[in-house]
């Protein structure tokens, strides 16, 4: 068509180009289109139908994979309890049999020491029995005692001139005196004892003071 003609009839090419336009807006969609959609991994309409699926094939797993760990862990709790009880048995077994080793330890050093005493005892009787001046007897008696003692771990408080020290000496009175200087013993009334270094007893002293 010449420039002429569509100079002429401008109505007939609106119309051309409008019929153009209403084609391609209102072109039908190709089937293959349609599959190539359907069949993309990618579309999101489909991930979201298939996250449930994938939910539930993987929730049973997780439950027993729980299941068996809380097993697990009651067993081995079951074993600590076990060792708990195993050790409190031996430790109560143990602590009997040291209180029956140390009552029978006391038992064989009393009787160990009553053996030892029994001499003295019978000294005692023979000067009894001898009558008259029994001083040397008793003495001697005295001194066989205090040597069974001694081997037991028994001395005497040094007390007579010396300094008084209250963890040994116990003082009854005080007595003034020129001749001392003041805390000096004067005088014993009772002897003391120490066990094994251990004061037992302590004696009862004078303790001389400042005039």
């Amino acid at each position: 068509m010449s420039s002429e003609e569509n100079k002429r009839d401008p109505e007939l090419r609106d119309d051309v180009e409008g019929e153009a336009v209403e084609e391609v807006e209102g072109s039908p969609v190709e089937p293959a289109s349609l599959e190539n959609k359907a069949e993309d991994p990618d579309a999101p309409g489909e991930a979201e139908e298939s996250a449930p699926a994938a939910e539930e094939e993987t929730g049973p797993d997780e439950l027993v994979a729980l299941s068996e760990e809380l097993e697990a862990t009651r067993q081995e709790r079951d074993q600590y309890l076990d060792a708990l009880r195993r050790l409190k048995a031996e430790f109560e077994n143990s602590r009997k049999r040291q209180e029956r080793e140390r009552a029978r330890l006391l038992s064989m050093a009393s009787e160990k020491l009553v053996q030892e005493l029994l001499p003295v005892l019978d000294n005692l009787d023979r000067a009894l029995e001898a009558g008259g001046d029994i001083r040397e007897g008793v003495q001697a008696t005295r001194d066989q005692l205090a040597e069974v003692l001694g081997n037991e771990g028994l001395l005497p408080v040094a007390s007579d001139g010396q300094p008084f020290d209250p963890n040994v000496h116990e003082a009854v009175m005080g007595q003034p005196s020129e001749e001392h200087e003041e805390g000096i013993i004067l005088q014993t009334f009772q002897r003391g004892y120490v066990l094994n270094g251990k004061p037992i007893r302590p004696a009862k002293v004078v303790v001389a003071k400042q005039v």
